[in-house]
């Protein structure tokens, strides 16, 4: 009996076993009934902390006291502190502000730029939607968070830098989902009927093709803000983002890594905050999209 040799069975790599794992549980939880539900609530409360911090910690997230360092979770810091006596929690509280702001600048980004080059192509000649079209598969050609880092070593590090990084990053996906809505839409019936009727070009897009071209893009946002988010934290990590003493989360996991043995509690929170954040707006944008296809 033949065997196959060694290097054509296709081994799973930690990775990829990893990342299923972890698409099968947002499935999982986007199936259900009451996942959503807590995944608008965390957004919601997420939404509220970004925007009035001071209501759940009134301390100043920059100050900290070198006699209070490394004190672990207990009734006075429920998060402990980290080496320079800072309290862990009012930082994760104050770093959603960064962490969130920055992901839905990057968001906004995307969303803008990829709909007006989607529109463009799907409405324009041939020669300007190969143009865009070949524009996509450059900047598909390289992982969005790669393609952050290069943006970003060009830039230098910075707020809007790292959103304007992540941003360009995304337009491919809005862009091509544009595109193909744009080219379906522009043969609808109710848009020939429109023309025929003598609308004016500028009124037939705003009022007939736009909205049925836009009508995805929200899904597709919501699921993207997580990843947004991930690809921020992931570049302060790498200390290209906002720099220390900034309370954003990837500073503090970045500032946490050298003290996990005797300060777990330092990398551990900003790391959930990062993952719930995550794992929220995914079971969202997951839910939202299955409602938006069974519409369809």
């Amino acid at each position: 009996m033949s065997t196959l040799p060694a290097d054509s069975v296709p081994a799973t790599t930690g990775e990829n076993a990893n990342r299923f794992s972890a698409a099968s549980s947002v499935r999982t939880l986007a199936h259900w009934p009451w996942g959503a539900v807590l995944a608008a609530v965390f957004i919601a409360v997420l939404a509220g902390v970004t925007a009035f911090p001071q209501s759940l910690s009134s301390d100043d997230p920059l100050s900290g006291d070198i006699t209070q360092g490394l004190l672990a979770p207990g009734p006075e810091h429920s998060f402990g502190t980290d080496q320079l006596g800072r309290d862990v929690f009012t930082r994760v509280v104050h770093g959603a502000r960064y962490s969130l702001l920055i992901g839905l600048a990057a968001m906004a980004i995307s969303v803008s730029v990829g709909v007006l080059l989607g529109v463009a192509s799907g409405l324009g000649g041939r020669w300007r939607d190969e143009g865009i079209s070949r524009l996509f598969d450059v900047l598909s050609a390289f992982p969005a968070v790669l393609l952050a880092l290069l943006v970003v070593t060009f830039l230098g590090p910075g707020l809007f830098n790292i959103a304007l990084a992540i941003g360009i990053a995304g337009i491919p996906k809005f862009g091509r989902v544009v595109r193909s809505q744009t080219l379906l839409v522009r043969r609808a019936d109710y848009v020939t009927q429109a023309v025929i009727y003598g609308r004016s070009r500028l009124d037939t897009l705003l009022r007939h093709l736009l909205p049925n071209v836009l009508v995805a893009v929200p899904v597709i946002a919501t699921i993207n803000v997580g990843s947004a988010i991930i690809a921020v934290s992931g570049l302060s990590f790498l200390g290209l983002g906002p720099q220390p003493p900034t309370p954003e989360w990837g500073v503090m996991l970045a500032e946490g890594r050298g003290i996990l043995r005797v300060a777990w509690w330092a990398g551990l929170f900003p790391g959930l905050a990062i993952t719930t954040s995550v794992l929220a707006f995914s079971v969202l944008g997951q839910h939202l999209q299955r409602r938006f296809e069974g519409r369809q």
